[in-house]
């Protein structure tokens, strides 16, 4: 998606996943892993510098936008 301009300023973040297990006695720490929690992020077609474009865009930027949009009369 090299051609999409993506919008917004969230990006992936990591942790961990951690396993509790709720029976028995552990012999040793609970097991971690490590995991990505990735932005809500939707393919949308906006008025961007004048002309219509796809963008990639995190929810959060989307819904500001659309309220901007609607108030100064931009169709979306």
């Amino acid at each position: 998606m090299s051609g999409i301009l993506r919008l917004g300023t969230k990006k992936t973040s990591f942790g961990r996943r951690i396993r509790h297990k709720h029976s028995g006695a552990w012999e040793r720490k609970a097991p971690k892993t490590g995991r990505q929690f990735k932005p809500n992020t939707h393919k949308k077609r906006m008025f961007v510098n004048g002309k219509w474009q796809r963008v990639l865009v995190d929810t959060n930027y989307l819904r500001t936008e659309m309220k901007n949009m609607q108030k100064n009369g931009v169709p979306y």
